[in-house]
């Protein structure tokens, strides 16, 4: 007997809408057992990890900083899987867009007047754009698979921060630490209120609207829609799958390039061997359980950067893993994923063919 995965001819609407609300109550369950598994009081878990976090004004606002760059990677990520391109390497577009967007501070510290932070969020834009188009050249020139290109350049973009903040960038005046140097009030991003929102949280907000306008309203989400679905039919209306492969894979860098240098510019203010918790790895949770779409996705970088913070909660309170929040969005893509599979999919039990035996003689 074989378990087969059979393509439903139509699908329940209603739980395709319900789906992401299923796969968040799925993880709940999921996340009680784990932490009576460890031997940890799964209500006082769970209240720690998904309800305190929302109670506190300080965790509000870490929250939308959380949440930030999650949404506007996300935001790109969607338009690449929606034309049926999958990057897998924003983490490493956030990484470089923020290298590339620092090193007006870094390099030129003096440079310090009203252009100073336009400049670095364009140059932070470009940077992540390039680094992205690299699979996406070798995709459309090369037929090579953009899965393995575009993570591997996570890694090589992940070494030459590193580099960068040990060698040639590390701060002359930083007792040999690995940093670069504090940026100046020109190369900082506004604050918000009292903890740490700045400017970049309103700039997301903008970005989710733009972004939801165009795919519903231009002729060019008509075309992402179009190619995602059915390449040949946008053949068939004049429309080119390698230019939208290279137009997907750019913006989705550029919103990641963007995002890695306001986080630098904003939360921060200085380059690190490390400036993210993952946040290339889970803004593609983000982008699937907001059903890539923008409001979606805003929705769901919040759920999303809950998780962050109610890890620390959990860490804090009850000492378990700091891994925790990483197993706990591991869990919600899987469900995440196996709802959407068994919507579009029904399982069928089908009994495995009797191989004939040697030298047995076929009949016609």
């Amino acid at each position: 007997m074989r378990i087969e995965l059979v393509k439903r001819k139509e699908h329940s609407r209603l739980m395709t809408m319900l789906s992401p609300v299923i796969a968040v109550a799925l993880t709940l369950i999921a996340a009680a057992l784990l932490f009576a598994v460890t031997g940890k009081d799964p209500a006082l878990g769970l209240y720690l990890f998904f309800i305190e976090p929302l109670t506190d004004t300080w965790s509000l606002q870490e929250i939308v900083v959380k949440a930030t760059p999650l949404v506007l990677i996300a935001c790109g990520l969607s338009v690449c899987y929606l034309s049926n391109n999958w990057n897998i390497g924003a983490e490493g577009q956030f990484v470089f867009g923020a290298i590339c967007g620092c090193f007006l501070p870094i390099l030129y510290p003096g440079f310090e007047n009203a252009a100073t932070l336009p400049l670095m969020l364009v140059f932070g834009a470009l940077g992540g754009a390039a680094w992205a188009l690299i699979p996406a050249v070798l995709k459309t020139r090369f037929n090579t698979n953009e899965i393995l290109t575009s993570l591997m350049l996570v890694y090589v973009a992940g070494l030459l921060l590193d580099y960068l903040v040990r060698g040639p960038w590390r701060d002359p005046d930083g007792f040999n630490f690995p940093e670069s140097r504090i940026f100046s009030d020109a190369a900082t991003l506004p604050v918000i209120g009292d903890g740490r929102m700045s400017l970049s949280a309103p700039i997301a907000v903008l970005v989710v609207i733009v972004l939801a306008v165009v795919l519903a309203k231009t002729l060019k989400g008509f075309e992402i829609r179009v190619m995602g679905e059915s390449p040949r039919a946008g053949a068939f209306a004049g429309f080119s799958s390698k230019r939208l492969t290279l137009f997907a894979f750019a913006l989705a860098g550029a919103l990641a390039g963007l995002a890695g240098t306001m986080e630098v510019s904003g939360s921060l203010n200085q380059l690190l061997p490390s400036i993210s918790p993952g946040y290339g790895f889970t803004a593609i949770i983000v982008a699937f359980l907001g059903r890539l779409n923008p409001i979606g996705i805003l929705i769901a970088g919040f759920v999303l950067a809950l998780s962050y913070i109610g890890g620390e909660a959990v860490q804090a309170s009850m000492g378990v893993s700091d891994k925790i929040a990483s197993v706990i969005q591991g869990l919600l893509l899987f469900f995440v994923l196996a709802c959407d599979t068994l919507i579009l999919y029904k399982i069928r039990f089908a009994m495995a063919r009797r191989a004939a035996p040697a030298g047995e003689a076929s009949h016609v």
